[in-house]
């Protein structure tokens, strides 16, 4: 039987103590002869892919000791600050290290992701940790499998080590609140929210609890987060990745993804996981059309001759906060400074009337279904209907549950269908609409604040969001990519997002890797930017 080490909602329990076998401490590590860790603190803050394979390679650490840091991190940071992060801790992780470390020993050879830790989102599917994908109704449950991404990750080495909170069943862009594991707040502000529901992960992330971290996004959970904690995160073409094995909410408008805290580590772990996958018949649509490596498109010069266009009417509200206006027109001024021509503005005709008439079809209650059965006779319900009648949900989410449980069609037969772009004709003239005017005025990405308004406080569901997210991508099936675009005088992050052509992900790595470059905005919380011995 397994055993899990989990962390609950104002409780701590400590790793080490709890599982003595589990991990070597520092120490114990400088003592193996066999190994040749320094006594000197190694500093895993804001630690690169590519920093960590050198001190591997260079036997300034190993594969151990990293997993530990970031463990010992977890333990010594997350609860105690009431930050609630991490809900799950993977037993198999300092195993998994050990493994690894005994390997390269013999071989001297690493894959792409040697021993890089991972935070997953907790509805992406684990064989050897819970999925709950923040639901009661899920409490436990263990699938038969790994997720499609999950298993690509693995296959290149990555460690999972822990698995982050989430909204309940995705359902909030505005908050992180699980029915099983309470609520996580901002490391940058403890007052703040990070936005939803990938924001277990985005903060996690942001404190350098992990390297890696992966999110899910339907309408905004990638890009929200990451603009509230600093972060660069990705929202793919539909069709360049797979879906197979996370727990959906709108499976036509869900992506999985990384959330890092920069762009060259987020097209290494993109050029992993992009692809076809036979579980998810969508990714036939992506192939010969992605990429094999991101990476090559990553130039400072990047955004040299570059046209962006510039929506307006998008983000410039009333409602739209001013300090982050003035971040956007700095973003504006920085993208110039790089050599890019700034189209300003561009209009795409019937922009209102088509975002309205687009918006979020509802087949949660058929995807769950069908989700569920995957888990066979181990699955802890059997539909949504279930989940209702036994009251296994946040009472606040009854609004999503009303309109979840409304729709009784399959959505193939909904009129018009709730399927994929080309197949509703909604989605379809919105993309048209957008690449039409993007050809027109002979632009290469269209550029805004991923949210016009800073995070919220806890608890404050009454003041203006912001959330540009979901009013283009989840609807055309586009890519968008945000990266971190400053901070407010308070302190509070902001993101600014490109989107792009169907498959021009490469595209949107180079500007955004550009424009980080340029600006180098990234830095950690002050609370979790420190040394954990």
């Amino acid at each position: 039987m397994s055993i899990f080490i989990r962390l609950g909602h104002a409780i701590c329990i400590p790793i080490i103590i709890t599982c003595t076998s589990y991990a070597s401490s520092p120490d114990q590590v400088n003592k193996n002869k066999k190994t040749t860790v320094t006594e000197t603190d190694f500093d895993v803050i804001e630690l690169t892919i590519d920093q960590a394979h050198k001190a591997l390679r260079l036997k300034t650490i190993t594969c151990e000791y990293l997993v530990h840091r970031y463990l010992k991190r977890i333990e010594t940071l997350d609860q105690s600050s009431t930050l609630n992060s991490i809900i799950y801790i993977n037993p198999n992780a300092i195993n998994k290290a050990r493994q690894l470390d005994r390997k390269f020993a013999i071989t001297g050879e690493m894959r792409k992701l040697h021993c890089i830790p991972v935070i997953l989102k907790d509805n992406f599917d684990t064989a050897d940790m819970p999925t709950e994908a923040g639901s009661i109704a899920l409490k436990g449950s263990l699938p038969p499998d790994d997720a499609f991404m999950v298993r690509k990750l693995r296959d290149e080495n990555a460690i999972i080590i822990a698995k982050s909170n989430m909204g309940e069943w995705a359902f909030s862009p505005y908050n992180t609140i699980s029915s099983t594991h309470g609520e996580t707040r901002n490391a940058y502000n403890l007052s703040r929210v990070p936005s939803g529901s990938s924001g277990g992960t985005a903060s996690a992330i942001a404190a350098n609890f992990g390297i890696i971290g992966m999110g899910s996004d339907t309408g905004n959970s990638i890009r929200g987060p990451a603009s509230h904690l600093s972060l660069a995160g990705i929202r793919s073409t539909i069709g360049a990745t797979s879906r197979d094995g996370i727990v959906p909410l709108v499976s036509n408008r869900d992506i999985g993804g990384p959330l890092m805290r920069n762009v060259k580590d987020m097209a290494i772990v993109y050029s992993v996981l992009a692809g076809y996958d036979p579980a998810d018949p969508v990714t036939q649509n992506g192939v010969g059309k992605t990429k094999e490596d991101y990476t090559k498109y990553l130039r400072k010069d990047g955004l040299k001759n570059v046209r962006l266009g510039i929506i307006r009417q998008l983000f410039e509200t009333e409602t739209a906060d001013r300090k982050i206006l003035h971040l956007m027109d700095q973003a504006i001024s920085d993208l110039q400074k790089s050599g890019a021509t700034i189209i300003d503005p561009i209009e795409i005709p019937g922009f209102d009337k088509l975002r309205k008439a687009t918006g979020f079809c509802s087949r949660f209650r058929y995807d769950l279904k069908n989700y569920l059965a995957s888990l066979g006779k181990s699955a802890p319900v059997s539909s949504l209907d279930e989940v209702v009648e036994k009251k296994l949900f946040r009472e606040q989410n009854i609004g999503a549950i009303e309109w979840a449980m409304n729709e009784t069609n399959d959505p193939n037969l909904m009129d018009p269908p709730c399927i994929d772009v080309q197949g509703d004709p909604r989605r379809k003239q919105f993309l048209d609409a957008v690449v039409e005017t993007m050809n027109k005025a002979d632009i290469d990405a269209i550029i805004y604040p991923s949210w016009s308004n800073p995070p919220r406080k806890i608890n404050d569901d009454k003041s203006p969001h912001g959330n540009n997210s979901p009013v283009i991508a989840p609807h055309t099936g586009q890519p968008a990519i945000t990266v971190p675009m400053g901070f407010t005088k308070n302190g509070l992050p902001a993101g600014l997002q490109f989107l792009a052509r169907p498959y021009d992900e490469h595209k949107l790595f180079q500007y955004a890797y550009a424009y980080e470059q340029a600006t180098k905005h990234r830095k950690p919380p002050r609370t979790f930017g420190k040394l954990v011995n």
